[in-house]
């Protein structure tokens, strides 16, 4: 028996809605062949149909089809979704499951009345994590609050939720960085060969300075200049909760902010997390219906790029640092699945002098996907165990990635340090040793 393409019944009235018509457009792409279940993590972990995209598809397909406010079944499984597009990288048919599931969850967000308790932790996150300044102020709390997390763990509906943000606070915050500021950043020996705008962030200028600081010493290094706008938050954290309102507010503020940065002439816009970056490369697709906005957001999509896949062009220098460190790469979901970037990364550390590693399962989400390791604690801490285990299976000396997310997720389950891919590449062309790796003694130098 063959497969067969879902079959739809939505009505011109419905079809008149762009949302409605790309998702039906998605839905007739599905042929049932159930390939994504193989690689979706909670499939895996659940081994419930409904927690599977084929299953999740169905459920969405009845409730947008039908006109129906989301139910509390949709809403559960549709909220133990990761987004992880684990599945996308899978599907042989093409299915887009990315905007089907964003549409969704803003369906879900207008028509479902959450849990009181539910509904504030979300209001709580959209209004925090998105401000660098409010989110230092939040874990400077949750640090006080860390001793209370047993208490704490045990109030009802949120007590898991809340546990889990104490958990996931740093034990020590990162100092302010005298990079993390609006500003241009020119290239050393003269005259630029290149400009480009690079995302401060929101979450990661708070917890990971030193991520950007890094790109930045080994752009200005390549002879690029680097401009730092004033776009504050790129709307991911919001658009992965359906909140799209807030989510196209932040979206537009970066879009203006690097608009007027094309006008005077860039290069590229580069992104250090890369779950920004995929929310950031899809502006086109958000605004394709926004008469104001169309044009600048697809310009704005249209230069975004990975920092490693900018990096990837230049001609680096050669490596300055002899190191026979072993480094673990884990690629992102938001990289690998969200925007197909592979090879690069793993490329520029084996010709920076590393000796790179494939993690087992390296296609399973580690369970941080933006805001999930805090919705949804216990899956998330067992997709982090399962991460954590593959990723010692393989002693390495040090992980490397390109997502703050990740990097927070799997460094609370593991004593191997984690950098961002571009402290090694800094490092090994003349910047400074990341300072995660001050414990770590080179192997040679160990076996003298």
């Amino acid at each position: 028996m063959q497969d067969q393409t879902v079959q739809t019944n939505f009505t011109l009235a419905q079809l008149a809605d762009p949302a409605m018509a790309a998702s039906e457009k998605i839905l007739r792409t599905c042929v049932h062949c159930g390939f994504c279940t193989a690689t979706c993590p909670t499939y895996l972990l659940l081994g419930d149909e409904l927690d599977s995209p084929r299953g999740r598809i169905y459920l969405i397909k009845d409730m947008l089809e039908g006109g129906k406010p989301a139910s509390p079944e949709v809403v559960r499984h549709v909220d133990r979704c990761l987004s992880c597009l684990s599945c996308m990288t899978t599907c042989p048919s093409g299915v887009h499951y990315m905007h089907l599931v964003d549409h969704a969850r803003a369906h879900i967000e207008k028509t479902y009345p959450r849990p009181f308790g539910d509904k504030v932790l979300r209001a709580i996150l959209a209004l925090v994590l998105p401000y660098p300044a409010r989110f230092r102020l939040a874990l400077r709390a949750a640090r006080l609050g860390q001793p209370l997390k047993g208490l704490v763990g045990r109030l009802p509906q949120v007590g898991n939720r809340l546990a889990a943000m104490l958990d996931l606070a740093p034990a020590a915050m990162p100092a302010r960085n005298p990079t993390n500021r609006p500003g241009t950043f020119p290239p050393q020996g003269g005259r630029a060969a290149k400009r480009v705008a690079l995302l401060r962030g929101c979450a990661q200028s708070v917890l990971r300075p030193d991520f950007n600081e890094a790109a930045i010493r080994l752009l200005n290094r390549h002879g690029v200049e680097v401009v730092h706008a004033q776009e504050g938050c790129c709307g991911a954290l919001t658009h992965h909760m359906g909140k799209e309102d807030a989510a196209h507010a932040h979206a537009k503020q970066a879009i203006d902010a690097w608009d007027a940065e094309i006008a005077k002439g860039l290069d590229a816009i580069l992104v250090t997390a890369s779950g920004c970056g995929t929310t950031i490369k899809d502006y086109g697709f958000m605004f394709r219906d926004d008469p104001a906005y169309a044009e600048k957001a697809a310009r704005v999509s249209g230069l975004a790029k990975d920092v490693t896949e900018f990096v990837a062009t230049l001609p680096l220098t050669a490596p300055v640092v002899e190191s026979d460190l072993v480094v673990a790469y884990h690629s992102a979901c938001s990289m690998q699945h969200g925007q197909g970037i592979r090879t690069e990364p793993k490329a520029l550390l084996t010709k920076a002098g590393f000796t790179v590693k494939e993690v087992p399962e390296g296609h399973i989400c580690c369970g941080s996907a933006g805001t999930y390791n805090i919705l949804q604690p216990e899956i998330a801490e067992k997709l982090r165990a399962r991460k954590v285990g593959n990723i010692e299976r393989i002693r390495p000396d040090v992980i490397a990635t390109g997502n703050i997310g990740c990097a927070t997720q799997i460094g609370k389950g593991t004593a191997i340090p984690i950098v961002h891919t571009v402290e090694l590449l800094d490092w090994a062309t003349g910047g400074p040793k990341p300072a995660a790796l001050d414990a770590v003694r080179p192997r040679l130098a160990a076996a003298e």
